[in-house]
């Protein structure tokens, strides 16, 4: 099985941008995407059907704002919206679709950079989000969580540690909550295969970021320990340019 996560910055600016062809040529089995910004009802998702897709989405009540969405080639068995938290609900925070072996989620946390309120509230989501999947991981074992965790875990993950050390995304406690949540279970399936410096998954828009490498990996694939030997190959797919984020892959055998 590939799994793809992306935050596409806007599904349909990505589309602009020949989000489709990519996905064609791509043939992921699993498509988990974050920052949709945008309602199902306002897409042709007929162009997601001839790709072989069967499509779900978790928009937030705010319009062109956040949201996430997985489109699967093989039809799950039960499909959850949400975590049952309202402040996170209404965001389109959360999304699960679960197989007879394997629980996939695609999951956009806070970021924080608009200010202490969001900061405060991207803290709380994290103690939430480990207490909810402490919780889940006991009817679903084989958990996969992709999204865009919008943190840094260590120095090697982001350009500039020094000048950022103070920045959100790459706050102490907020890197202890990446070690934590590893301990707990998990296994970031990118740095499991590959220990090389300047991986990045996101550059701002500003300053010719991209061009110069000058990125964070703040994008994961995070896999239940359990599952180590099924993982196959996991990749940075920087060659995607839809978004001010690149693409994370993982195989892995289910």
């Amino acid at each position: 099985m590939k799994i793809i996560s992306y935050n596409v910055n806007g599904i349909r600016s990505a589309i602009n941008k020949g989000l489709m062809e990519w996905l064609r040529a791509t043939d992921a089995d699993i498509v988990c995407l974050q920052e949709i910004k945008a309602e199902p009802e306002r897409l042709n998702l007929l162009h997601f059907e001839d790709l072989g897709y069967k499509t779900y989405w978790y928009p937030a009540q705010k319009k062109g704002y956040s949201g996430v969405a997985i489109f699967t080639k093989q039809e799950p068995l039960h499909i959850e919206y949400g975590c049952g938290i309202e402040a996170y609900d209404q965001e389109g925070r959360i999304l699960r679709i679960d197989f007879k072996n394997i629980s996939i989620m695609s999951v956009y946390f806070p970021s924080g950079t608009s200010g202490d309120h969001r900061q405060d509230f991207k803290y709380q989501f994290l103690e939430d989000f480990s207490a909810y999947i402490e919780k889940l991981k006991k009817k679903h074992p084989n958990l996969i969580i992709c999204g865009d965790v919008n943190i840094c875990h260590k120095e090697i993950d982001i350009h500039n540690p020094v000048s950022n050390k103070n920045t959100t995304g790459f706050l102490p406690p907020e890197r202890a909550w990446v070690t934590s949540f590893l301990e707990s279970g998990f296994i970031d399936s990118f740095r499991y295969f590959n220990q090389e410096p300047h991986q990045y998954t996101w550059w701002s828009f500003r300053f010719n970021a991209r061009k110069q490498n000058k990125g964070w990996r703040i994008d994961y694939i995070l896999v239940s320990e359990n599952l180590k030997d099924k993982m196959k190959r996991a990749a940075i797919l920087k060659e995607a340019h839809h978004s001010d984020h690149c693409p994370t892959m993982l195989e892995i055998e289910v």
